[in-house]
């Protein structure tokens, strides 16, 4: 793994960092191409994506340490601004709840805007995950003698650190894991996983003539991968033998299967509205 990539005079640059910059700016060239073929204004774009750079990584590092209370309340500063310890599906929370004011102030419809961006942030994610994979910083899986496992051994969380006191620690003297164990590469198969959602979507946008349709499916797609991929990570079980993003993931497959289901209904019923006043003015 390479947590630092190479360095600009004494200025180090990092594998994560710059993963999640190229993340960011892939993801505003698609969100400027569709707004463009929406007919929305390609600023509104650039302060979107702007928003998702501020509070998707605000809203990842808090409910990262919310998650780790503990380790945050003995040592605050080294929590804030170590440059691992980034939670997605805070990081998506509070981006979604952002970008919603905004586009309310704006006067843009939320579902006809979110629409448009899952493309981009299905991809998006993925590339952040091939931050994560060379950053090695513990989204790594469980050990394996598949022929694609890798060692994370020069990762910025070590695996003898993170497997101490697991049941696969256990086998090994005094129950440490040796660094260089054949691990699942668990972000590299996320971002496998995004880059088929993304071309998904890309080859649907076009297609889905419903408002809220395309999200639906995003959040279907994105909350399978991630409750899939979290059966081959180290996480502790919390609920049903379910780990915490297992139960955030199945949440956002509900929520996706329910506005799926609220934009089909709700379309004609509207449809119906707008008939009956017709009606009404006609006579």
């Amino acid at each position: 793994m390479y947590p630092e990539l190479f360095r600009i005079g004494p200025l180090p640059v990092y594998s994560y960092g710059l993963m999640l910059g190229i993340s960011f700016i892939v993801g505003s060239y698609l969100l400027t191409k569709e707004f463009k073929r929406a007919g929305i204004s390609e600023n509104i774009a650039s302060e979107i994506t702007l928003l998702c750079i501020i509070l998707g990584v605000a809203g990842s590092k808090m409910f990262h340490l919310f998650e780790n209370w503990s380790e945050f309340v003995s040592n605050p500063l080294g929590m804030i601004f170590s440059p691992s310890g980034l939670t997605y599906y805070g990081g998506f929370l509070l981006t979604t709840a952002g970008v919603a004011i905004y586009l309310r102030k704006k006067k843009l419809g939320f579902l006809r805007v979110v629409d448009l961006v899952s493309p981009a942030l299905a991809l998006s994610y993925g590339i952040g995950r091939i931050g994560c994979h060379l950053a090695g910083d513990g989204d790594y899986g469980i050990p394996t003698s598949l022929p694609w496992g890798m060692s994370y051994s020069n990762g910025v969380v070590k695996p003898s650190m993170m497997f101490f006191g697991s049941k696969y620690a256990e086998k090994f003297p005094n129950g440490i894991m040796p660094d260089d164990l054949p691990l699942h590469p668990t972000p590299l198969y996320e971002f496998f996983g995004a880059v088929i959602i993304f071309i998904v979507l890309w080859q649907l946008r076009t297609k889905f003539k419903i408002q809220g349709q395309m999200f639906a499916a995003y959040l279907v797609l994105t909350g399978t991968a991630r409750l899939l991929v979290e059966f081959l990570r180290l996480n502790p079980t919390i609920f049903m033998g379910l780990t915490e993003a297992q139960l955030i993931s199945v949440s956002v497959i509900v929520a996706g299967i329910v506005l799926w289901y609220y934009s089909k209904k709700e379309i004609p019923q509207l449809s119906k509205n707008i008939n009956t006043v017709k009606g009404k003015i006609s006579k």
